[in-house]
């Protein structure tokens, strides 16, 4: 089959690889309708992280080919999305949801991210491990586009602002208007805020922040903004998309004193400065972490069927379609960041 495979920063290459096969009796195989490029997957891309010569990708919307015999809860031609992250099935944490904290392996596992034993999901088809657990049945009336959403950016989004704890009434700010960082904006929104301050370097990021609800402030004396928007108080929580060492310490400007911070943007970098005494003179809470999509998902599909979340709204960050066999040059569109690019979708049939 093919597939798009990692050689080295900067190397994308469409190429034929290893077909997906049934991975044991509680398995499936998927056959991919839709792919997605995901921010993260821009790290490799930029910088050598250990790793190289895999197939690329965690997220990816399909049709279930084949199942295990130990399978109960999916059927060949069921409609599936496929979480970016993969758990036992069998341990504590897995049985409610938090796979990213399985018991039976090290460390969290997904797709496409240099592990041999787990190819990515910008290829044809994809093999599912522990399918009644890594699996969710698509909707009918939800479209591959809202799929993708929810097989990692919009969980993520979600994750952000529950470890936030955001509430009915809270003032918010948003760092990062790229693709997570505007689904956070809807799940903050969705969750009760009051007002989502969207903060980000570039007009048209912060224009599609705009058009979700956002309250921008522009792109510089931000801090000073905020401050006066919240009566010199700070915002009740910042949700940070970005995760770099100078939007930390943003969001310890921003947040009012006994604030919270929740922080899942992925650095590049290993190590980042932390401003502690600013943090600690505030009181603030500081989360941050990896999401277990299999424990958002229940909750973000019930928002989308109350209208919570707006599914057209969702559907309309993806921004590009193209083939899997222009990957080379979609990864090339989605790091040049052009004006009015939000998210990339491939098609695996071409």
């Amino acid at each position: 089959m093919k597939g798009l495979m990692y050689r080295g920063p900067g190397e994308i290459h469409y190429e034929d690889i290893p077909d997906a096969l049934l991975p044991g009796a509680d398995g499936a195989l998927v056959k991919a309708t839709m792919c997605g490029i995901c921010g993260t997957d821009l790290h490799p891309y930029h910088t050598d992280m250990g790793a190289s010569n895999y197939c690329m990708g965690h997220e990816v919307v399909g049709e279930v080919i084949e199942v295990g015999p130990e399978v109960a809860n999916f059927r060949v031609g069921d409609r599936v999305l496929v979480p970016a992250s993969i758990g036992c099935g069998q341990c504590r944490p897995c049985l409610s949801g938090h796979v990213y904290l399985c018991e039976t392996y090290a460390n969290g596992r997904a797709y496409g991210q240099g592990d041999p034993t787990i190819p990515g999901c910008q290829a044809e088809a994809v093999a599912v491990s522990v399918a009644d657990n890594n699996l969710f049945h698509l909707p009918s009336d939800f479209s591959d586009e809202i799929g993708i959403m929810l097989t990692d950016n919009i969980a993520t989004a979600w994750y952000c602002a529950r470890r936030g704890r955001v509430q009915p009434g809270d003032m918010v700010a948003v760092i990062g208007l790229g693709p997570v960082g505007l689904q956070t904006v809807m799940a903050a929104f969705a969750m009760g805020a009051h007002t989502v301050f969207g903060l980000d370097l570039v007009e048209s990021r912060r224009q599609a922040g705009k058009k979700l609800g956002a309250t921008i402030v522009g792109d510089t004396d931000v801090v000073p903004k905020v401050l006066d928007a919240t009566d010199g108080k700070g915002v009740d929580v910042v949700l940070d998309a970005s995760g770099g060492a100078a939007t930390t310490a943003l969001a310890i400007e921003l947040v009012k004193r006994g604030g919270r911070i929740s922080q899942i943007g992925v650095s590049e970098k290993f190590e980042i400065p932390f401003p502690i005494l600013g943090a600690l003179f505030k009181n603030l809470e500081f989360h941050t972490g990896v999401c277990s999509v299999q424990a958002e998902v229940p909750h973000l599909m019930a928002a989308l069927s109350a209208g919570t979340l707006n599914p057209d709204r969702l559907a309309e960050i993806v921004t590009h379609r193209m083939k899997l066999s222009e990957g080379a040059e979609a990864y090339r569109l989605f790091d040049a960041r052009p004006e009015g690019l939000q998210k990339v979708v491939l098609d695996p049939t071409e």
